[in-house]
């Protein structure tokens, strides 16, 4: 009880806590600003832009843009609640440590730290299947051994360092935007549709909303850069410039794509597509895409390492307060990353991708996200009341407004379902 409330403490006065006598181990703080900005961009421009655009187009026709535009305002609270916690209270568990300081309760911390691995784990599992899919389209291998092969390459990666990690999955990230604004500009350079002139049709709003619903999800993933709090130089100024500056890039990315789309191919051709930036590319170019299966299998890794990255961090932070957890609070003294979080983590998304049905689980643990996402924003209020002065501060209004952005979402998610 002691240990725990000096932690909470120490957190709370901005105190490194990499550098404090509780702390037994040290993550290396080596990520700045343009490295934590890109993988932020990589984790939330992720292979599901290749069939969500689709999704959203199909319901929102011309007003698709505008859907993300939406998505993307009302993940702004919340990125916000982030950004100062990250701030705030530096730390590897994230959402956990957050939970646990800002409203002092210890189960719900470990609650929401397990939910963060199990979505995360999930969330690989179902990429690296997908990404594999696109890789045996045009490489002769087996599946399982393609499942295998890469998820033991990119869970080593994970293990060598954090400058490493992040650096490759930049790379990729790199690799997956050049991609996309090669996209955007066959949908520009194409013959527009029908559809695509002024005035635009009237707004369906019905199908703007689903839209939404769908866009939402796609800017799920800012909250996984908290994760890398205490391997961030100067984290009270890098972690919140490198959350919005990643939400804003995405924004961007989304609705120039989408819109490419909806200017180059028929809405009901986008919307029964499961490769639709496919089609744009062939209405602009009229050539194959096979590229793009490339740039996917380059988006599937960039995904999968993200997450072992993030779930090892958050089982790492978990160690540090739970005794029953305090195995992973350990980092290699080499490398300076969790080796046996990271490695536990690998394990798990190559079993799961070779053996469960991700699709639906990803479903609900996107939904669980949202829960964690408003109690993740009472906790910047519960912090806020106990120490209001911090180096990033937002006005109290945000984080009820995250709150009801995100309960309200939940909501329209599950009666959509129902109905």
């Amino acid at each position: 009880m002691e240990r725990n409330t000096a932690l909470r403490r120490d957190a709370l006065t901005g105190i490194d806590a990499g550098n404090g006598a509780l702390m037994a181990e040290q993550l290396k703080r080596e990520i700045g600003t343009g490295l934590l900005t890109a993988y932020g961009v990589g984790i939330m421009v992720g292979a599901g832009i290749y069939v969500l655009t689709g999704a959203a187009a199909g319901q929102a026709g011309m007003w698709a843009p505008v859907a993300f535009l939406i998505a993307a305002l009302v993940a702004v609270p919340t990125a916000l609640s982030f950004s100062e916690l990250s701030a705030r209270i530096p730390e590897a568990a994230g959402d956990s440590a957050y939970v646990e300081i800002g409203l002092n309760q210890h189960w719900l911390a470990v609650l929401v730290g397990f939910i963060n691995v199990v979505a995360g784990t999930i969330a690989a599992a179902a990429v690296l299947r997908g990404g594999v899919g696109y890789l045996i389209s045009f490489v002769d291998i087996p599946f399982a051994w393609a499942v295998v092969g890469l998820g033991i390459a990119l869970t080593a990666i994970a293990i060598i360092g954090v400058v490493e990690s992040l650096a490759f999955a930049s790379l990729l990230t790199l690799i997956e935007v050049t991609g996309l604004m090669l996209v955007i500009w066959a949908g520009f350079n194409a013959a527009p549709v029908e559809a695509y002139a002024l005035p635009l049709p009237a707004p369906e709003w019905n199908g703007i909303t689903t839209a939404v619903l769908f866009a939402v999800f796609a800017f799920i993933g800012f909250d996984d850069v908290v994760n890398m709090a205490e391997e961030t130089r100067q984290p009270g100024r890098t972690m919140p410039r490198a959350i919005l500056l990643a939400l804003a890039i995405t924004a961007v990315l989304y609705a120039l794509v989408s819109l490419a789309a909806v200017r180059a191919v028929p809405r009901e051709v986008l919307g029964a597509s499961e490769r639709p930036l496919a089609l744009v590319w062939e209405a602009g170019m009229h050539s194959n895409p096979a590229f793009l299966a490339a740039i996917a299998v380059a988006a599937a890794l960039n995904g999968v390492l993200a997450q072992i990255v993030m779930a090892s961090r958050v089982l790492f932070g978990l160690g540090r307060r739970t005794p029953w957890l305090e195995m992973f609070y350990h980092a290699h003294p080499r490398f300076g990353t969790p080796v046996l979080g990271s490695a536990m983590i690998g394990g798990v998304v190559i079993v799961a991708a070779l053996a469960l049905p991700v699709a639906t689980l990803a479903e609900v643990t996107t939904l669980a996200l949202l829960i964690v996402f408003s109690i993740v924003n009472a906790a910047l209020i519960g912090v806020k009341r106990t120490q209001p002065e911090a180096e990033f501060s937002v006005s109290v209004i945000w984080p009820w407004l995250g709150i009801l952005l995100c309960l309200g979402v939940f909501v329209a998610s599950i009666a959509r379902n129902l109905i």
